[in-house]
């Protein structure tokens, strides 16, 4: 019996082929892949309360606020925020008079600053993806708050609107003046956000917040003016172009009705220790 050399090279050439896919195989199977177990600091472990000073900023102005927090749950806290801020309509718009620098606010009635006090709960979230040194919360705070509110301007005859004429003017406060007319008004607050606290220092509190701040007057608070002159269409060149009875007063129509919702977004920086 006879075994040609060019069969057994194609048996040898069969072997090694064989043999390679074999060793192939076992080179691209990867190891299980086993889990590296991240310990998770709870608030607990890094603090027990703190306090901060706060800055926002909003369409009502700037404002300022102080707040305590207390560590009730494993990633939970309890807070309590105090604080001033200005209060506006959302429609309002300044104009700076070029030749004398004062800013002008048409239709505006009344200035405010509200007195909000709140309570609420601050839940951390993304604790089991992102580190200990950028802590994300969302918070949400209610409350009651105390808003105080003066005259604009010097409403001479107390109409509700500014007259402006040659012969009769009503000059606009400054923000000193007008205090001894003010008023006093009640109703509720309330603000929600999501803010990240930022640092591993277990001493120092420094976060920013980004949100929705609103108050809720049931009687209605009136920053703009309430009333504003009827126009005389049938008013000839230099004649007053606005309607007057009588006795030569304006005849005013409704304008702005009291306003009792005011919202808008904010941004918070808060500073302040941790112990």
């Amino acid at each position: 019996m006879t075994f040609s050399y060019g069969r057994f090279s194609t048996l040898l050439l069969l072997l090694i082929f064989f043999f390679s896919i074999q060793n192939s195989s076992a080179q691209i199977v990867e190891p299980e892949v086993i889990p590296t177990p991240r310990n998770i600091n709870t608030l607990e472990q890094a603090y027990d309360a703190g306090f901060g000073i706060g800055v926002n900023m909003n369409n009502f102005g700037f404002g300022l606020a102080s707040e305590y927090r207390n560590v009730i749950a494993p990633q939970s806290e309890f807070v309590a925020k105090i604080g001033i801020t200005g209060l506006r309509d959302a429609s309002e718009q300044t104009f700076t008079d070029i030749f004398f620098g004062q800013q002008i606010v048409p239709n505006k009635f009344k200035r405010g600053f509200a007195f909000p006090l709140m309570l609420g709960v601050r839940q951390r979230v993304f604790s089991d993806i992102v580190q200990d040194n950028y802590r994300f919360f969302v918070t949400g705070l209610v409350g009651g708050t105390a808003a105080f509110t003066y005259p604009y301007f010097e409403d001479i005859n107390n109409n509700g609107y500014r007259e402006q004429f040659v012969d009769f003017f009503e000059p606009v406060n400054d923000i000193f003046t007008g205090w001894s007319d003010g008023q006093w008004h009640f109703g509720g607050a309330g603000e929600l956000k999501l803010g990240v606290d930022i640092g591993r220092n277990a001493t120092r509190l420094n976060s920013i917040e980004f949100g929705y701040y609103f108050y809720y007057f049931p009687d209605g608070i009136q920053i703009m003016m309430p009333n504003q002159p009827i126009i005389n269409p049938n008013a000839a060149p230099g004649q007053n172009p606005f309607l007057v009875d009588q006795d030569g007063d304006l005849i005013l129509e409704p304008f702005f009705s009291p306003q009792k919702f005011f919202g808008t977004p904010q941004i918070t920086f808060t500073f302040g220790w941790l112990w």
